[in-house]
């Protein structure tokens, strides 16, 4: 696997290196509470035609990533209830990518962390985008 797609502008990365996860982020797509219902959630991810969302605490920042297989998934447990909200499930929830992070180290830690797509934060844990890696 690798990163994908570097944008064509390079700045440094902490480290000197060259890229960072800020230069090879795609947009972060849909950011939702993570308090909405996991019915609603899927909802927003059909409508949007997205394959994950980006879930928000009550302060706007980074809370987790939710995909449509784990929404899938989580409604076909014994467990589900359709008052379930996103934060009651279990999904990655950190930490997430630095956009000042060296490219090869954030392709590292995704590989460690078999993670296919990674929120990328700023300072204050807001999300700026999303890292991915293709097959």
């Amino acid at each position: 696997m690798t990163l994908f797609p570097p944008r064509t502008r390079q700045t440094d990365s902490a480290d000197g290196t060259g890229l960072t996860a800020r230069d090879a982020m795609h947009a972060p797509g849909p950011q939702v509470d993570d308090h909405m219902e996991v019915d609603v959630a899927l909802s927003v991810l059909i409508g949007a035609r997205v394959p994950h969302l980006l879930l928000q605490d009550e302060d706007g920042r980074c809370a987790g990533l939710v995909t449509r297989a784990q929404l899938a998934a989580h409604r076909g447990g014994s467990w589900y209830s359709d008052r379930t909200r996103l934060r009651d499930i279990p999904l990655d929830r950190g930490p997430f990518t630095s956009s000042m992070a060296a490219l090869g180290e954030a392709e590292a830690a995704m590989r460690d962390r078999t993670l296919h797509v990674s929120p990328v934060i700023d300072e204050h844990g807001y999300a700026l985008g999303v890292l991915a890696l293709t097959p």
